[in-house]
């Protein structure tokens, strides 16, 4: 049996003896989706995608997530898909929590495994199968891209966590850090998709307030989030969104590390109009 370090959705449904104890919160700041109400029941099948499921944890919608959507895909042994992508101009970040995946992007392959991460530009040709033993799982999470006059289209690349270095942030003793794979002054990327980590105890300090709208995967380990006004407690499996300008902090109150995998539109003028 395979396993991971990494948080994935529950099969089957709580007992009809359980209570109802959980914490899903809806607000027009931040959402907060438990992993426990991440069922068999919400999972949705999607076009020219073979023994494939998907939760949808992010879409755009109005006073929800408005630059992204978010997927948490499973790919049973010898599904997958040959047109995986139905629109030409999203760009798309896929991160393997379970399994492994055949990737081609472009006609060269790729074997995506535990901590794989790819990024695939728009217009990219791409397709994924399942050509294991065991169901992969993975986060694909996709962007309409935001062309600018003179800058190149960014380049597709894969890489895997564990080669890719935490920079710590300055001033926290290495215990709060990042896990970067674009370069924050790479201008062609308009989004980026990162592994933030905080060691037992770490916090954020301050009360963050910007533009950047975030999508927050936890991955591992549990914390207190502060969103808005509001301290809020997640762990392994849950997923958070945060609208624009949502204050944000953290404590890391578990015994091991708290990592989550993180969203933000990043590098653009903001647009003039909501249309």
């Amino acid at each position: 049996m395979t396993t991971s370090p990494y948080a994935i959705p529950s099969a089957g449904l709580p007992a009809q003896t359980a209570l109802h104890t959980g914490r899903a919160v809806f607000t027009e700041a931040y959402a907060v989706i438990p992993h426990g109400v991440m069922r068999d029941i919400v999972t949705s099948y999607l076009p020219h995608w073979t023994d494939t499921r998907a939760w949808v944890i992010a879409r755009p919608l109005s006073g929800f997530s408005e630059t992204f959507s978010q997927y948490i895909m499973e790919v049973l042994p010898g599904g997958g898909s040959e047109k995986p992508e139905p629109d030409a101009t999203a760009e798309g970040v896929l991160f393997v929590v379970k399994g492994e995946a055949s990737l081609t992007i472009d006609g060269k392959s790729h074997l995506l495994t535990t901590g794989g991460y790819a990024f695939l530009p728009p217009g990219c040709a791409w397709t994924l199968f399942n050509k294991s033993a065991a169901p992969v799982s993975f986060h694909w999470v996709r962007k309409r891209y935001e062309a600018v006059e003179g800058i190149e289209l960014p380049t597709a690349f894969v890489a895997n966590e564990r080669d890719t270095p935490i920079r710590w942030m300055p001033g926290t003793d290495d215990r709060w850090g990042t896990t970067r794979f674009v370069e924050p002054t790479d201008l062609r990327h308009d989004m980026h998709v990162n592994i933030v980590t905080f060691e037992p105890g770490a916090s954020i300090p301050f009360e963050e307030t910007h533009v950047m709208e975030h999508g927050l995967y936890v991955l591992e380990g549990k914390a207190v989030y502060r969103l808005n006004r509001d301290w809020v407690e997640v762990e392994a499996g849950d997923f958070m969104w945060l609208r624009a300008f949502c204050p944000q902090a953290c404590y890391a109150g578990g015994p091991g590390r708290f990592r989550y995998l993180l969203y933000k539109d990043v590098n653009r003028h903001m647009k003039l109009s909501l249309r």
